[in-house]
């Protein structure tokens, strides 16, 4: 009974997604519509958060990976001082630990997911002062431009104006 039933689960399953393809692909065929988001409307300071908040949250894994493994290091040297036996290899870090390796305690490893939550955050801040620092510098140098409109005139490069010598008469 349980494999009739677990049979026609996987039946559904199996048949469902085409119909569904179906009536998008009908619909896709009719109409395409292009949507562009525009951003002008919003401010400075938000923009600057939406940022601050991609570049943390794109460097957790990073920073969880680089915590994790400086964590695991700093537990295989306390505990028996980087010993490469196959004993001493139990707390060693991911690719070099061996077989029944000990884990990190609730503590250590609530600890390193605040370290990685940290230093994401920390290097998010730094990109979001130097960034409001070459701004400030952009503001400042356009400001300090006199103001006012220049005229340029543009003549054709290949032909030269005719010069005056300044009244010198040549002797025949």
């Amino acid at each position: 009974m349980k494999n009739a039933v677990f049979l026609l689960f996987l039946i559904i399953l199996l048949f469902s997604p085409f119909k569904e393809a179906a009536a998008q692909s009908s619909l896709s065929t009719t109409e395409t519509t292009t949507v562009s988001f525009d951003t002008t409307g919003f401010p400075q300071w938000a923009k600057d958060l939406r940022r601050w908040n991609i570049i943390t949250f794109g460097l957790f894994p990073f920073s969880m990976f680089v915590v994790s493994f400086t964590t695991d290091m700093i537990r295989w040297y306390n505990a028996n001082n980087f010993d490469w036996s196959a004993e001493g290899r139990r707390y060693a870090p991911w690719p070099m630990k061996s077989a029944g390796g000990v884990e990190m305690t609730n503590h250590e490893f609530r600890q390193t997911i605040l370290l990685a939550l940290g230093l994401s955050a920390s290097i998010a801040l730094v990109d979001l002062l130097i960034v409001n620092l070459k701004r400030n510098k952009e503001r400042r140098r356009l400001e300090s431009m006199p103001s006012g409109s220049y005229e340029i005139e543009r003549e054709p490069y290949g032909e030269q104006p005719e010069v005056d010598p300044g009244g010198i008469k040549e002797d025949d």
